[in-house]
């Protein structure tokens, strides 16, 4: 039965590390076959990269932990609006539509890991990190990908009429 609604929010625990219930929802998006031990793992590991990189970093507007930068990560990858595909007429129209908040961090959950996994030739751990700290700066394959989406809804906003 689809739509039914789960106690995933519930039962969700905040990470063992940084007492955050976002970035425990990012280590299972991370995780792959069950294998949390691993996941965390990773995600603890970019973080202390990110905790290095930190420390090097000269500028006084950069975020002071870990953490904010994950959490600057996240909400500058999260998309304001997607194209959604309706069929009108007989014609398949892309159609606008603004993300709701939950749609939102998936996205950005989704785009930081694919992007960091793209890429090969490194541990995932480093990997994950340069991503999150590119997309903290408002850069990176995931910032490219929200900007692909932004770009495609605005110029298919002569359609957005047809988003009821």
């Amino acid at each position: 039965m689809s739509g039914r609604i789960t106690k995933s929010e519930q039962q969700l625990r905040p990470d063992p590390h940084y007492n955050d219930m976002v970035l425990s929802k990012f280590i299972n998006c991370v995780m792959s076959d069950g294998k949390k031990a691993v996941a965390q793992r990773v995600v603890y590991e970019a973080m202390d990269v990110i905790t290095e990189k930190l420390s090097k970093e000269k500028s006084p507007e950069a975020p002071k932990d870990a953490l904010a930068v994950f959490h600057r990560a996240i909400s500058n990858v999260k998309p304001y609006v997607e194209v959604r595909s309706k069929r009108v007429g007989g014609a398949n129209y892309q159609v606008p539509i603004q993300v709701n908040n939950r749609r939102q961090q998936s996205l950005a959950f989704r785009w930081i890991i694919t992007a960091s996994r793209g890429e090969k030739g490194r541990p995932m751990g480093s990997r994950l990190a340069d991503e999150i700290y590119a997309a903290a700066k408002g850069e990176g394959k995931a910032m490219t990908t929200r900007d692909q989406t932004h770009r495609m809804a605005e110029a298919n906003r002569a359609f957005a009429h047809f988003a009821h």
